[in-house]
């Protein structure tokens, strides 16, 4: 029997439906209106596409949204006094610096100088240090779409043996600390698995919730994962192009996950594609860390 499809685009668009009425209610009740500005340093098309698809969400959802476009050579210094400017503005709730940036800037020191009751992408050493602790403000925001996937399809994560293939900073290191703490939707017991690991599938396939973020297609096969297994594949790489079927002449990307999809569909209990799975859910989190950080603004 082939696994149940968790849909990411679903899951997704409940929760800014859920957004929307709580952005409303705040606004009415408070007169405060979540604000966000995106900060785009050069024109990356990748970043420019990311971009805008961040600020066509918060605009949907009725957030103040500022995009805030500087060109690709800007001083250092120009662009932390950027930072520290949207830090000092009461009407911005949530600063993202999108990555990457050019060479000459430090990239760690313009994340580390926005205030972290700001910083929505939850990368700032105090929000992983408060996430560590059990006291996280904001999620970084991929964990928490996978977090949020697992719940709303009703996999049991309290008590479940979960593996994690891959040790980022960005997803591995932050989805094991999320799923072991002594919360609701935690409570796992979690083994994190990477390059070194010794004898990899031994470990997967004792895995009841496996997440593969590995950075490379097909890392996770059928052989590797127990039966009814729920597998959550957070890797998008870009395999090869086809022709679009919406506009016939235009190429588009072959995006591939980090798990083979079509054996281990036929194993696992519940899967999510690439496209469709995790991507959706980013997003949708960056928008619930700004409404959150305007919900604690218009409590002081």
């Amino acid at each position: 029997m082939a696994a149940k499809i968790i849909d990411g685009k679903q899951v997704a668009e409940a929760i800014r439906e859920e957004l929307k009425a709580e952005t409303a209610k705040l606004i009415k009740e408070k007169g405060v209106t979540p604000g966000l500005v995106t900060i785009l340093v050069g024109e990356n098309p990748a970043s420019v596409s990311y971009v805008t698809a961040k600020q066509k969400a918060s605009k949907e959802l009725g957030f103040h949204s500022v995009q805030d476009s500087q060109p690709a050579d800007i001083r250092e210094a120009d662009l932390l006094a950027l930072v520290d400017g949207y830090n000092k503005d009461p009407k911005i709730h949530g600063i993202l610096v999108q990555l990457p940036l050019p060479k000459h800037i430090n990239e760690s020191k313009v994340l580390y100088a926005i205030d972290p009751d700001k910083d929505v992408d939850g990368f700032h050493p105090v929000n992983i240090g408060r996430l560590m602790i059990g006291k996280a403000k904001f999620l970084p925001c991929t964990p928490a779409g996978i977090q949020q996937l697992l719940i709303r399809s009703g996999a049991t994560i309290e008590g479940a043996e979960v593996v994690v293939v891959g040790r980022s900073n960005i997803v591995g290191k932050p989805i094991a600390n999320m799923l072991l703490q002594k919360q609701d939707g935690a409570n796992a017991t979690v083994t994190v698995c990477h390059t070194r690991t010794k004898d990899m599938a031994s470990h997967t396939r004792r895995a009841d919730i496996l997440i593969v973020a590995a950075g490379k297609p097909n890392a996770v096969t059928a052989d590797m994962v127990k039966e009814g297994a729920v597998v959550i594949d957070v890797g998008v790489n870009r395999v090869g192009e086809k022709e679009s079927t919406k506009t016939p002449g235009k190429m588009v990307a072959i995006l591939k996950g980090d798990v083979d999809f079509d054996g281990v569909k036929e194993k696992a209990g519940a899967i999510t594609p690439v496209p469709g799975g995790v991507g959706p859910m980013t997003i949708t989190m960056l928008m619930q860390n700004t409404l959150a950080s305007a919900k604690i603004a218009s409590e002081r």
